[in-house]
């Protein structure tokens, strides 16, 4: 029987079925994996503007230091006070209506910032300090009706990721008929299994006024529910992370998303996506099982990130129209097979207009360099890439050694012109010492002639086993650098294991602004 994906089960149906296969029960483990699974949705949840470091019952501790006793606050106008409520956590906001009579009005008329985190007491918490599977949330699903209820609105901004919603299908309905009624803005939705295959009930449709909405551990809701006239005009941001739907229910709710700039999928099983889109800018797929994902006409977008997005499979990465391409990565040679137009890229793959994606700027690979046939694709795939500045390199670890890679290799199949035109930057991930990667950096040292700093991240398990790194690098020391200015800088990594630090911050990557290149952690501190 071919494994089945989990989405659906309860626990005890998990445990039959794995008991039905002789397969071992350990219901301890599996919930340390989904607490693990759901750190991540909620480190990938945007930041609420709600300040907790402070709360009321501090500040009114230590009123009594101000010099002469004045309420300036309370001379401050409305706009701002509103704006002063609307950044501390829900009970604190709710207190102020005690301080004197002109607050009493101030809550109810500010934008409500609500994170039910806020609303716990006296429960013991686990990962990112939300309840553990399974343990109870006594009167919390009441607290957030009660706020709901009492608030006027509008909702500013609402985080529901506490509730076990099994228990309260009633309530999850008329929660979101409060916030479609109070026009909330940005929603994070994240349910705590089990079971799994809760449906999301279709009155999602209705909260129109969204501008950001990230839903984690539903079933996707019935289609047929939903009028044909629903949309979200004003949404901006989509996070689905662990959503149970097929690829008609993705592409039913992309259509209606008309101005969507960020689109990031976690976690999700058999994704298969065709995104036509004239304003998508960042599209993120991180730890889920690709099958199938074509950007077939998508002229804005700028930011394609992978993460863990084979999954053991094969997956296919098709790029048609994508002339603002500017980031793409992690690739993995060994689970994605890059399309570009209608040409599937192999090893000897030569450069063409038809096979070029000019437009890349900066890109990641994720390379078992131990593994032959994976480095043989290595050059084909920056073919690909002709005007590259920024490469990144992430060395994964093999189960065992394949075969050497000569500097030969690197030059059949003809010249990579990024490499001898326009590569600046190089930054190697997670150097493990090996003869192959060696022979990587110094094909590049000796062949990028605008090369002005290559960086190389040590692994833990290289420099803490006492191995003499120097000696390893003395290769490349040695090489004949033709890019005369190049610095060389080497670091160690601070993250121990194998598999090393995170490829990008998720939450960070659709940052236009303020940050250039995702894939720059500069996470490393300590020089060799």
């Amino acid at each position: 029987m071919e494994p089945q994906p989990i989405i659906g089960y309860s626990m005890d149906a998990l445990q039959g079925i794995l008991q039905s296969r002789n397969q071992s029960w350990d219901p301890r483990m599996l919930q340390i994996g989904i607490d693990v699974m759901l750190i991540h949705a909620y480190d990938s949840l945007p930041s609420l503007p709600a300040y907790t470091t402070a709360p009321l019952s501090h500040a009114a501790a230590t009123a009594s230091w101000v010099p002469d006793g004045a309420d300036r606050i309370g001379h401050l106008p409305d706009p701002i006070l509103r704006d002063v409520i609307s950044r501390l956590p829900v009970k604190d906001a709710a207190r102020t209506a005690v301080l004197a009579s002109r607050w009493r009005s101030l809550w109810r008329s500010a934008p409500l910032v609500l994170d039910d985190i806020h609303l716990l007491t006296g429960i013991a918490t686990g990962p990112a300090g939300r309840p553990r599977i399974g343990d109870e949330t006594p009167g919390l699903a009441d607290a957030v009706s009660r706020v709901l209820a009492t608030h006027p609105g509008p909702f500013r901004s609402v985080h529901l990721t506490c509730s076990a919603m099994e228990a309260h299908r009633g309530e999850v309905a008329r929660w979101l008929d409060a916030l479609a009624a109070k026009a909330v803005q940005e929603l994070a939705f994240i349910n705590r299994p089990w079971p799994l295959d809760i449906r999301l009930p279709a009155t999602l449709f209705r909260c129109a006024s969204l501008t950001r909405l990230h839903l984690g551990v539903w079933k996707f809701p019935d289609t047929a529910a939903v009028p044909r006239s629903a949309a979200f005009p004003n949404l901006r941001e989509l996070g689905l992370f662990f959503i149970n739907m097929d690829e008609r229910d993705l592409a039913f709710l992309l259509d209606r998303c008309p101005v969507l700039e960020t689109l990031t999928m976690i976690l999700q099983i058999g994704v298969s996506l065709r995104l036509v889109s004239r304003t998508v800018r960042c599209l993120q797929l991180c730890m889920t099982k690709v099958d199938d994902v074509a950007v077939v006409d998508a002229p804005r977008l700028d930011r394609f990130l992978l993460f863990m997005s084979g999954m053991s499979k094969t997956s296919r990465i098709k790029i048609g129209r994508a002339p603002n391409l500017r980031v793409l990565g992690y690739l993995e040679p060994r689970e994605h097979v890059l399309e570009i137009g209608n040409t599937v890229i192999s090893a000897g793959t030569k450069e063409s207009p038809s096979t070029v994606v000019p437009s890349v700027k900066i890109l990641g690979l994720e390379v078992k360099f131990a593994v032959r046939n994976e480095v043989k694709k290595v050059p084909s795939f920056l073919r690909c890439f002709p005007n590259l500045e920024t490469l990144h390199v992430k060395s994964a670890t093999a189960d065992e050694a394949t075969g050497k890679a000569s500097l030969k290799l690197w030059k059949e199949g003809g010249p990579i012109t990024c490499v001898l035109r326009h590569m600046k930057k190089l930054v190697f991930h997670e150097f493990q010492g090996l003869i192959n990667e060696i022979v990587f950096l110094k094909f590049i040292a000796e062949n990028a002639r605008f090369l002005e700093k290559m960086v190389i991240v040590v692994a833990y398990a290289c420099y803490s086993s006492g191995e003499d790194v120097n000696s390893k690098l003395k290769p490349l020391t040695c090489a004949k650098w033709v890019g005369g200015t190049c610095k060389l800088q080497v670091f160690k990594s601070p993250f121990e294991g194998t598999t090393g630090g995170p490829v990008y911050d998720i939450r960070l990557a659709s940052e236009f602004s303020q940050i250039a290149d995702p894939f720059d952690l500069i996470y490393y501190r300590e020089s060799l």
